[in-house]
């Protein structure tokens, strides 16, 4: 592969196309929201200086360019895999895919990076399914090293070889979904943990600083060296089955969204996009945290690969 368009850039889009350019791809990116492009073009400096502090190096080929389209058709001409990043909303990435259909030839590889939709459901606006496959990015995307790889009931075994060719190929880590199941292997896990963590805050239990710094410094330390399946072997099957044959029944199973979160977003308390959300930010605070969070994660990566 050597060209890569991206459609929709959102919050993962420039870290993405970053990483494939530092890859030697050349990318071309495509937002029909001006403020998304110039948002794109401010933060691509600063991830292509996170990935020289990662000691990501640029290929002999020397670095692809990312460059702007101005439509869809000249976004996608003679690329050899299509990204669609648009909304975590499934009629919107219909109207993408058929919007595709005719611009790119049938054996052109379509990506999605939906965190969530099953493959299956959007392989079915397309003519040629077999192509399409999930390409799951985690945030932030040129930081993070490992990509969820996902076929859907028509993806070809090509399809997902070839992507899985070209994420290694990249020096990052591809991890094959075996089942095409909503929100896949990442988001699922996170997502159980966020549940019982806004219950537990929600609950009075304890407070968000607090649950944070629980996280953070107790399970979020060990899993980041140990993953959860070595540490049910440390800590032995017994202790686990001991433990969960009372726990589970106790931890949170609701089916809905926690009022605690559905009273924020209804009151526009979105987080650091608005302003506030369970915690509240300046401009000046939210550039601190993206800078610090930023130069963390690249240290903790650099240690985790053995580079301190």
């Amino acid at each position: 592969m050597r060209t890569v368009a991206i459609i929709g850039l959102g919050t993962m889009g420039p870290g993405m196309a970053a990483r494939l350019a530092r890859g030697g791809l050349a990318v071309r990116v495509y937002d029909t929201a001006p403020a998304a492009v110039e948002r794109a073009k401010a933060m691509l400096p600063l991830a292509r200086g996170v990935l020289d502090r990662l000691g990501v190096a640029v290929p002999d080929g020397g670095e692809g360019e990312v460059s702007f389209a101005d439509d869809l058709a000249a976004a996608v001409a003679g690329a050899d895999l299509v990204i669609e990043n648009v909304p975590e909303n499934l009629e919107v990435k219909a109207a993408v895919y058929r919007a595709l259909d005719p611009l790119v030839p049938a054996d052109t590889i379509v990506a999605s990076d939906t965190s969530g939709i099953p493959i299956t459901e959007l392989q079915r606006f397309l003519s040629n399914p077999a192509r399409l496959v999930g390409m799951h990015w985690s945030n932030p995307p040129h930081i993070i090293p490992m990509i969820e790889v996902i076929g859907g009931e028509k993806t070809a075994p090509a399809t997902v070889e070839a992507i899985v060719a070209l994420i290694r190929q990249l020096g990052l880590l591809p991890v094959v979904v075996k089942k095409d199941v909503p929100g896949f292997v990442e988001n699922r896990v996170l997502y159980a943990l966020l549940r019982e963590a806004i219950d537990l805050v929600e609950r009075g239990v304890i407070d968000a600083e607090g649950l944070d710094t629980v996280v953070s410094w107790g399970i979020g330390y060990k899993l980041s060296v140990i993953g959860p399946m070595a540490l049910l072997d440390m800590a032995g099957l017994d202790i686990y089955r001991s433990v969960s044959s009372f726990l589970n029944a106790d931890l949170a199973d609701r089916k809905d969204v926690s009022t605690f979160v559905t009273e924020k977003t209804d009151a526009g308390k979105l987080g650091i996009k608005s302003g506030e959300g369970l915690f509240s930010y300046t401009p000046e605070r939210v550039a601190e945290l993206q800078a610090e969070r930023a130069k963390r994660l690249v240290a903790v990566r650099r240690a985790l690969e053995g580079r301190e």
